[in-house]
């Protein structure tokens, strides 16, 4: 069912530099929260898990802090507001960081991916939150900031506890930092979860092993949801230096990895069976490392459902709700709210918009049925706190159509395969495959196939397939659903064609 809602916050900033946020962090403590991505901080503040926080800071509009660097050292830098799809589609992390862009191609969906920060995933401390895990296996540390300086702590040192960490209330994780793996080193991430996608991990493991002349020169094997913290394998480490990855050393050190696991019972599994998958996933993990299958499931160019032709939009001035009204471009069309700043996006859309199309199903960004467009990006908004589409743009189902990239409007018009009655031609595709049931889920199923075809006109069933793990049906069996988002793709690319060639 979905959750109570409550007022989640009384203010809300929209900040423009690293030094008003860390003013407002030192004024007001415990009171305030950073608010980056909030896939988790949303459902934390609804749930009443937090408690006593009046004031958000966003941090989303100061420039330049999704950055990915390599410095002279060798040394990887990701900024505070690096997204998980960030480092999917980063070729410099999939090259010396991969089992970091396979943990967070394993985080949520796209929706999720394309909010939900590496910086928020190591501050919310659940072991079971999967990027810790490679990044603790990189030997990685977060750096923070207040007014009274900056720290550096290394990942290991900055957990105490379940969702425990040293960070104090007034500071802000401004850097992320490792070394990047040796050309001479590889590695793997393997997480278990109850489904393909939008799962929590029972467990997962890292592996990064460097080599010299076929044996092993050092090892690092981390594993998460197996204990209060993410831990290391010390005895498997150390077992695997100087030795080649036989069989047995494989079948010795998977042991040895269990053996350093402490889990517990809970809904996601047993005890027992945590332990014997630890060692089960530690031992495909050595083998893909040892065979170089270790890419194997990833795709070479992952869905990401967000399009280049609506970037950010031109945001330079501070702005605080309630004080301020929330100015925002839904549609096309300028809107005003007084009201609605201390709901999420999705509640801001329906209740003082009246835009009911979009739709909450589970209002915990888990069926994707309330998928909007914001800056170009596809996003659950049940996630996104309302003040944040102040000076944003936005796509609801309403305006789908209108949204369309002009040369790609053109050509579905040009044969009538779509557009027609101000429909999009993934509408147009749902309604002649039957793609609908009870059409709850629906319009989250064509933003995401909508958003799909605007960043890949001809996907793969795969690829379609990617596009809609973060959209629940609990209807039809989505042969339907990806039979119509199929056929709008061929229907599209027919017409773009017959465009360039003349013959329309």
């Amino acid at each position: 069912m979905p959750l109570t809602h409550n007022n989640m916050w009384h203010e809300y900033i929209n900040a423009t530099t690293t030094e008003e946020v860390l003013r407002i962090l030192a004024e007001k403590g415990e009171r305030a929260r950073i608010m980056a991505g909030g896939t988790d901080l949303i459902l934390e503040l609804e749930r009443g898990v937090r408690k006593g926080i009046d004031t958000l800071i966003d941090v989303t509009r100061i420039p330049n802090l999704e950055r990915i660097i390599i410095d002279e050292d060798e040394i990887i830098h990701l900024g505070p507001l690096v997204m998980h799809n960030h480092c999917v589609e980063s070729r410099l992390i999939r090259a010396r960081a991969y089992p970091l862009a396979r943990a967070a191609w394993e985080v949520g969906a796209p929706q999720i991916r394309n909010r939900g920060t590496i910086a928020g995933n190591l501050i919310t401390a659940s072991p079971a939150n999967d990027t810790i895990t490679p990044l603790m296996a990189l030997s990685a540390s977060v750096t923070l900031q207040s007014i009274k300086g900056r720290r550096t702590v290394a990942l290991k040192d900055f957990y105490t506890g379940v969702r425990k960490t040293v960070m104090e209330p007034d500071e802000m994780m401004v850097d992320i930092s490792f070394p990047a793996m040796a050309t001479t080193a590889r590695g793997m991430f393997i997480k278990l979860a109850l489904r393909r996608a939008q799962a929590i991990s029972i467990i997962d493991v890292a592996v990064v092993l460097d080599f010299q002349a076929g044996t092993v020169k050092s090892a690092s094997i981390t594993l998460g949801a197996v204990a209060p913290t993410i831990i290391h394998a010390p005895d498997a480490e150390k077992y695997l230096v100087g030795k080649r990855l036989t069989d047995e050393v494989i079948e010795k050190a998977a042991l040895l990895t269990m053996n350093a696991s402490k889990p517990i019972d809970d809904i996601r599994g047993s005890a027992a069976y945590r332990l014997e998958m630890v060692r089960v996933c530690t031992k495909r993990s050595l083998m893909s490392v040892r065979n170089g299958h270790e890419q194997e499931g990833m795709p070479t160019e992952p869905i990401l459902l967000w399009s280049e032709q609506n970037g950010e939009s031109d945001f330079q001035t501070t702005h605080q709700s309630p004080s301020a009204p929330i100015e925002t471009i839904i549609n096309r069309k300028k809107y005003s709210f007084n009201t609605g700043f201390n709901k999420t996006l999705l509640r801001l859309l329906r209740e003082e918009g009246n835009l009911i199309g979009t739709k909450e199903g589970c209002a915990e960004g888990e069926c994707g049925a309330c998928t909007v467009f914001m800056d170009g990006k596809a996003v659950m908004a049940c996630l996104v706190p309302a003040p944040r589409a102040h000076g944003a743009k936005i796509v609801t189902i309403e305006g789908l159509s209108s949204s369309l990239a002009v040369g790609y409007r053109e050509a579905a018009r040009a044969d009538g395969s779509g557009v027609r009655d101000g429909l999009h031609p993934v509408q147009e595709s749902f309604i002649e495959y039957g793609a609908v049931q009870c059409g709850y889920c629906t319009p989250g199923f064509i933003m995401s196939a909508a958003m799909l075809l605007e960043e890949k006109a001809n996907p793969t069933r795969n690829e379609i397939e990617q596009a809609i793990t973060g959209n629940l049906c609990r209807c039809t069996g989505y042969y339907k659903i990806v039979q119509a988002i199929h056929g709008a793709a061929v229907d599209a690319s027919k017409a773009t064609q017959e465009v360039n060639d003349g013959q329309i």
